[in-house]
């Protein structure tokens, strides 16, 4: 567990909601699609707009400034001006903490 870094309680990531926390200096977006949170950088590829800032909708997150679209569960690319997919954190949850792994996968 050393390399997990506790960042929320599970009540503060409701489900088909987003939120931002600091993971070793680096943003890093929760998102919660159906019960189950996912991880990935709070970064669009295209000027590094937080996608916190944009809309989840079910899986996908849009973000707000060139309205980029990224599967929230595997960080990939699915429609936008950009060419990368954004990374991802493994997750875990015991009890009601969420703790984030600290290298992307």
């Amino acid at each position: 567990m050393a390399d997990f870094i506790p960042v929320a309680n599970v009540r503060d990531v409701p489900p088909g909601k987003m939120r931002w926390v600091a993971v070793e200096r680096e943003r890093v977006l929760l998102a919660n699609v159906d019960g189950t949170i996912f991880a990935l950088r709070d970064a669009c590829g295209h000027q590094r707009a937080p996608l916190s800032r944009g809309r989840l909708d079910g899986h996908i997150v849009e973000c707000p400034l060139h309205f980029a679209q990224f599967d929230v569960r595997t960080g990939k690319l699915l429609n936008g001006p950009v060419s990368a997919d954004v990374p991802t954190y493994e997750v875990r949850i015991e009890g009601d903490t969420v703790s984030v792994h600290r290298g992307t996968s």
